[in-house]
């Protein structure tokens, strides 16, 4: 794709809010939350604890994927060829502009979604991956804004500003109530054919299951479905990402378009 014509540097756009990047999850010492341990539609211990997690996380591939760096090749790999997949649709997504939410150093964002998209922006609430990812990909000609905020907060600044919406290994951090209200939001921000996708560890249990150590939760994925609906999306695609470590969530692969379209 001809970088040509590509404008130059944007600022890094900040707020005071609280949303951890990606992370795969082994299925090992996480525990269900318990009736009273639900959590609030604002809990801000909970954002706060996740803030604190990552701030103490080393700004590298391996940081970002919680020690299991090496799978980060068969990751962008499965990815490569859902999105592929996806551009063989009718309509398909336009390749201007994709946003990259609970984008850490901007590892998927340099190895999936800038060799497809002219312009990606990113959304990350930690100062530092932000920072990180600045120095790394200006240079590519092909990063647009860089949100330091937490999906919890983030606006697009325009209805209809991106094609495509990636979000990866980040919805666990969310509330219900809040991850409703981000795929609101999302669907406002899609242009016309605009798609959704999101890549996260699904439990294979009836019930979310809780993971105090970076205050996050596993939903099944009948539960995402149901936020899913809930936030105004479809669903489009689904494709379980394959050859991951034995030990590990079951990560799925989600294509998604508004159901009314505003």
């Amino acid at each position: 794709m001809d970088q040509n014509g590509i404008e130059g540097s944007e600022p890094i756009v900040t707020a005071d809010s609280e949303e951890p990047n990606e992370k795969p999850t082994t299925e090992q010492h996480h525990e269900a939350p318990s009736d009273n341990q639900q959590l609030s539609p604002r809990d801000e211990k909970y954002y706060q604890n996740a803030k604190e997690y990552w701030a103490k996380i080393s700004p590298t591939v391996d940081g970002m994927l919680g020690g299991f760096g090496q799978i980060s090749f068969t990751d962008v790999r499965g990815s490569d060829q859902f999105l592929k997949n996806l551009f063989k649709l009718k309509p398909a997504p336009g390749r201007t502009l994709a946003l990259d939410c609970g984008a850490g150093i901007g590892r998927v964002s340099k190895n999936l979604l800038m060799p497809f998209f002219e312009r990606v922006d990113l959304v990350e609430q930690d100062e530092h991956f932000c920072q990180t990812a600045e120095r790394e990909l200006r240079p590519s000609g092909r990063l647009g804004k860089v949100y330091n905020v937490g999906l919890q907060d983030f606006r697009s600044e325009e209805d209809g500003r991106y094609d495509v919406i990636w979000s990866q290994w980040v919805l666990g951090h969310l509330t219900d109530d809040d991850i409703v209200d981000f795929f609101f939001r999302c669907t406002k921000a899609l242009k016309r054919n605009g798609m959704m996708i999101i890549k996260e560890n699904f439990t294979n249990a009836d019930k979310p299951e809780l993971d105090r150590q970076d205050s996050s939760v596993t939903r099944p994925l009948a539960l995402m479905k149901r936020l899913l609906t809930k936030g105004n999306l479809r669903l489009v695609k689904e494709q379980r990402q394959k050859d991951f470590p034995k030990g590990l969530y079951p990560v799925y692969m989600l294509a998604l378009r508004p159901i009314i379209k505003s």
